[in-house]
Formats: structure tokens, C-alpha cells, sequence
């Protein structure tokens, strides 16, 4: 890899609280082990390291082997994790995936590494149908990173789709909509079970 491109960490969003689904969705079992430890998997074979993004809480229960960056609870939603990381590791790239995106797969991991496009703020997966881009699956550049900080001191809303969408980003199109499904409650999990099975 060239010098002057950020190496690419991978790190998985397993600090939510999962009130909607009424169980930890970082712990379902979707492909026989916890989505968690999947998607860490799956992160592994296109980044230079890969971390789970938790919250103190959850730091006991970290399984063995694997790397984590604790919150530090200095924003709101998803970005909370996500600048987190980014202070710990302000030169690298983030490959962020959400750990409710049951059907994600390898060939989706690696459609959107080979996409990236580091001279942009960030690479995001999206739907053919919405065309918006999906924060939680994807590849967010340091100097976008660094934007959003900036953002985030006078923006209305942490929302990190109304950042990406106003910001100069590559948007990639997985080749079905599918993978990019999120699992929020009991009947999305049924349904994700329905199609993994």
C-alpha cells in the first residue's frame, strides 16, 4: 500500500444497547457464533487491525484474543464509538460495520474495500433503492473524521447519515440490497434467521 494512504482498521459497533431487540444483538448467534465475533472475522481479512467498540460495561466480557476500544462517551449515537477509535488511532481509516447487519458477507467486506476511495471523506455502502449512504458500513477516512469532530460542535443533529450525505463521499452499491439489512427486533431477527437458514 502506498505511503501516503491511511492503513484501514476494522472496528465493529458492538456498544448499543439493544432496547428493541430486548437481547444484546452484538451476541446472536446468526452463523453459529456471536454477530460480533463474525463481523470481527470478516473485518479481518481486509484491515490492518480490527476492534470492538464496546462500552465499559461490556469490558469483562470481551472474548479472548479479540481487541477493543472503550467508548468514551464524548458524543452521541453511533459516532460515540466511532470517535473513539478515531482518537485512539487518528492516522487510520475505519472500516465501521454495525453489529445489526445480519446478512452481511465477505464479498460485500471486500466489494467496499476495493471501492474505497481514500482521497474522499469516507466510502459508504448504499441501497439502489434509498441511494443514501449507510454510516455503520463504512469506510470513514481520517480527514473525515477529523471533519466530523468539527461538525459535531455546532451540527443540530449527531446523526452521522446527515454528515456523510452533505460531505464530498463515494458511494457504492452492493450487488443485492440485502446485505445491508438491519436487525432491530424480534421480527427482523425471524426474518434475517429465515433467509441465513
Amino acid at each position: 500500500m502506498a505511503d501516503n494512504i491511511p492503513k484501514l482498521y476494522g472496528l465493529v459497533l458492538a456498544g448499543g444497547k439493544s432496547t428493541r431487540m430486548g437481547s444484546d444483538k452484538n451476541l446472536i448467534a446468526y452463523h453459529g457464533v456471536p454477530h460480533q465475533e463474525y463481523l470481527y472475522g470478516l473485518l479481518q481479512a481486509v484491515c490492518d487491525s480490527v476492534f470492538l467498540s464496546v462500552r465499559s460495561q461490556q469490558l469483562e466480557s470481551i472474548p479472548t484474543g479479540f481487541q477493543s476500544i472503550e467508548d468514551n462517551n464524548a458524543h452521541k449515537g453511533p459516532f460515540n464509538g466511532i470517535l473513539s477509535a478515531h482518537v485512539q488511532h487518528p492516522e487510520v481509516a475505519w472500516f465501521v460495520l454495525a453489529c445489526d447487519l445480519p446478512l452481511i458477507d465477505t464479498k460485500a467486506i471486500h466489494q467496499l474495500a476495493r471501492s474505497r476511495n481514500h482521497e474522499k471523506m469516507a466510502t459508504s455502502f448504499a441501497t439502489k433503492q434509498s441511494k443514501l449512504p449507510e454510516p455503520l458500513i463504512t469506510i470513514w477516512e481520517p480527514k473525515g473524521l477529523e471533519r466530523a469532530k468539527k461538525y459535531l460542535e455546532t451540527a443540530e443533529s449527531s446523526c452521522p447519515r446527515k454528515f456523510l450525505i452533505n460531505s464530498e463521499i463515494e458511494l457504492v452499491f452492493p450487488s443485492r440490497d440485502e446485505v445491508l439489512y438491519n436487525a432491530n427486533s424480534l421480527s427482523d431477527y425471524e426474518y434475517a434467521k429465515s433467509i441465513i437458514s
